[in-house]
């Protein structure tokens, strides 16, 4: 049984200038020995009125199910933090650091049905036989695939820091932030980044994983101040262990529901083998 992948390729006008737009076809092979196992998903990952499934793995590391698809996002740990997971046919890498990209890991995990979507600087690190299953998305440019009935798009958005003491962690244009669109919904990927002008002008977000940590992302009130602005129907902090610890996502829920009550934030176990302090 073969299953078709579609991919075009969407540029859009950004700083410096349009690129033309190209279309890409792969042809996959699903892989007949994926259990059917169900996976226990935490109660409050299984969003009311929503086909989307969302695991939390650790820290910047998400499955996402959606119908036919199933999406890691900077699969890091090795195979065995996903032995409980389905299949990916789509792994997205944010960035070159070692919590968003890790060339073993994808190794272990991207099989003959697994295509990648990564930043040219995370393809320049990856191996010539992953490279031959990555497709480039540079900020502003979308994708979009197709698998058997299930359509959806991905775009690449930037992530990048302001703090002058902090420009040295994420430059602009180097990294991607995402924005998938899964049916009717529409998710927005974080990545590292601080509160650019980018994230605050998003529009029609319904759900947000948004990172906070020091001193590489930002302070969880520049988080909560950039989805005030933006606006999502949900937002999950994640990506919010520092240098000195994990970030007080409490503090960040009661600016946002302070701000705006109908923002509906919730908290997901992002570092399960943590010490209970």
């Amino acid at each position: 049984m073969l299953i078709t992948l579609s991919l075009c390729l969407t540029s859009c006008k950004n700083e410096k200038d349009t690129n033309d737009s190209t279309t890409t076809s792969t042809t996959i092979k699903p892989d007949v020995e994926t259990p059917k196992k169900e996976t226990e998903v935490p109660l409050e990952a299984k969003i009311s009125e929503s086909n989307i499934v969302i695991n939390p793995i650790s820290h910047g590391t998400l499955v996402l199910e959606y119908e036919d698809f199933v999406m890691y996002v900077d699969p890091v740990g090795g195979a065995d933090a996903f032995r409980d997971q389905k299949k990916p046919n789509i792994i997205l890498v944010t960035d070159i650091h070692g919590d968003h990209l890790n060339v073993e890991t994808l190794e272990e995990l991207t099989i003959n049905n697994s295509e990648l979507i990564v930043p040219i600087a995370v393809k320049d690190k990856l191996t010539d036989d992953l490279k031959k299953k990555s497709s480039v998305l540079v900020n502003s440019q979308s994708i979009d695939l197709q698998l058997g009935k299930t359509k959806i798009n991905i775009e690449a958005v930037p992530m990048y820091n302001l703090r002058k003491e902090a420009l040295k962690f994420h430059t602009k244009e180097r990294g991607n932030g995402y924005v998938l669109t899964l049916g009717k919904e529409r998710v927005y990927i974080s990545g590292d980044t601080e509160d650019i002008p980018e994230m605050r002008k998003l529009k029609n977000i319904d759900i947000a994983f948004v990172c906070m940590n020091l001193p590489y992302t930002m302070t969880v009130d520049s988080a909560a101040s950039a989805v005030l602005d933006f606006n999502p129907n949900k937002v999950y902090p994640y990506h919010y262990r520092g240098t000195n610890g994990l970030s007080d996502v409490g503090k960040f829920k009661d600016l946002v529901n302070s701000g705006n009550p109908d923002i509906q934030v919730i908290q997901l176990d992002w570092y399960p083998n943590r010490d209970s302090k």
